[in-house]
């Protein structure tokens, strides 16, 4: 049977959660000056550096035309820099520049304090599920 309204559609009510949560970062990163879409590059070269752009643009979710504007930026504000890769001159690598690093560290309790909150209103346990639910939604 299909959904009776909007509000009934898992596809609906999953896209409004996310854009509430990244509202809600944005309007917490704001203060610092810094787009989400750049704090999530330097958060993912937290986890992953060096890290080729194609890599940054598919965990970051970003767009990789976008992603070249962006990091673009970035550079000129010396918060990355480019490198070629060692095992393919074709590719580049992007890492993080120490003024990079040091915004990432500042900033970088913001989204864990989000990740807290979100886990305190599901309860913990219920935190868990939904991630196990939505990573097996993500591998089909």
């Amino acid at each position: 049977m299909a959904p009776k309204t909007l509000d009934d559609q898992l596809s609906y009510l999953i896209a409004s959660a996310n854009r509430r949560i990244e509202t809600e970062l944005e309007e917490r990163l704001r203060p610092g000056g810094v787009p989400i879409e750049q704090f999530r590059i330097l958060e993912v070269l937290s986890e992953n550096e060096p890290c080729a752009m194609g890599e940054i643009a598919r965990r970051s979710l970003i767009d990789p035309a976008t992603l070249t504007k962006i990091i673009d930026r970035m550079v000129r504000d010396n918060l990355v820099y480019r490198a070629p890769d060692p095992d393919d001159r074709r590719k580049v690598l992007i890492l993080t520049a120490a003024e990079g690093k040091a915004l990432y560290k500042r900033l970088s309790g913001v989204s864990s304090a989000q990740e807290k909150r979100l886990a305190e209103v599901l309860a913990g346990e219920k935190a868990a599920e939904l991630k196990t639910l939505l990573r097996e939604l993500l591998e089909r």
